[in-house]
């Protein structure tokens, strides 16, 4: 006889649907590719998807499938796995910094509160699925969606925030910021 926890199945499923309810879904780009047989073309998608809570957490994943729907959803279930949190500012990003991956390279840069999001593309879907309300950036050298929000994490990924500096110098953040 199994134990009883005091939770019934569907009060566990609620709460599973709570946890993903919070998040932010954005579909960054859906890419068609072919492939030639002897019967014609067999065409399949690849969608490229952002999670974010939109107080710092995001990730992004690849869902690859038959159907458009299909890798949506596979792109969903692989950004959730993918989850990071990155540092901010109030509703902007500590520091200036450079993300590269590849050919892309992303230029991120604070900005006063009230500026909102001034970015483009794939670089404006992994902002605000993080939560940034006031950030200037711009996407340098490739346009490839997939460069460029690796690009964008990877510049994420770098922000430190002056109570992390403090520990890394084994100094206080007063000390820091005079």
């Amino acid at each position: 006889m199994a134990k009883f926890d005091g939770q019934r199945k569907d009060d566990k499923r609620k709460d599973a649907q709570k946890k993903d309810d919070e998040f932010q879904e954005r579909v960054v780009h859906i890419n068609r590719v072919a492939k030639t047989v002897k019967g014609g073309r067999i065409f399949k998608f690849a969608a490229l998807v952002v999670v974010g809570d939109g107080k710092g957490t995001v990730g992004f994943g690849l869902g690859k499938s038959g159907e458009v729907p299909d890798a949506i959803r596979k792109g969903i279930e692989d950004a959730k796995k993918n989850l990071v949190k990155i540092s901010l500012k109030g509703t902007t990003i500590p520091h200036e910094v450079l993300g590269k991956f590849g050919a892309g390279t992303v230029l991120l840069k604070p900005a006063a509160p009230g500026t909102g999001v001034i970015a483009g593309g794939a670089v404006r879907d992994v902002l605000e699925a993080a939560g940034v309300k006031d950030v200037r950036a711009k996407a340098l050298r490739s346009n490839n969606p997939c460069n460029v929000l690796r690009a964008t994490m990877n510049g994420l990924l770098q922000l430190r925030n002056v109570e992390e500096v403090a520990v890394t110098r084994d100094k206080s953040v007063k000390e820091i910021l005079e």
